[in-house]
């Protein structure tokens, strides 16, 4: 009888932690990606974009159809063409490596997440 709980308890435990690993996975892939405010117009080959404050992003808007600039002007005197820029390997105040496509950084995934990891 000892032998029989001790092997309920075992496959109780297992169960409870594939259930857990299993909730971890499906609550990853529903995460916001991280983004960063770019100015589109200042890539650099070594550094990427440079990272400027986020009111010179709209929030949750894409340049796709837009003119492009918006017009605003940098600390530095030259007008900002912002942009939120997902999923970027930030160095410092620049950003790379991300892309400008929300529905693409999302579809990247994380842990048990379905979609390529390529951009």
């Amino acid at each position: 009888m000892a032998e029989k709980a001790r092997r309920r308890l075992r496959s109780s435990t297992v169960i409870l932690g594939g259930m857990g690993a299993l909730a971890a996975a499906l609550t990853s892939c529903g995460s916001e990606p991280d983004k960063r405010c770019v100015d589109r117009g200042s890539y650099d080959t070594l550094n990427g974009y440079r990272i400027v404050d986020a009111k010179n992003c709209t929030s949750g808007s894409t340049s796709a159809g837009k003119s492009g600039k918006s017009g605003k002007k940098s600390s530095r005197g030259g007008s900002v063409d912002g942009q939120w820029y997902y999923d970027a390997d930030v160095n410092g105040r620049n950003a790379d490596y991300g892309t400008f496509s929300k529905s693409q950084a999302v579809d990247r995934g994380g842990f048990g997440c379905s979609g390529s990891a390529g951009g």
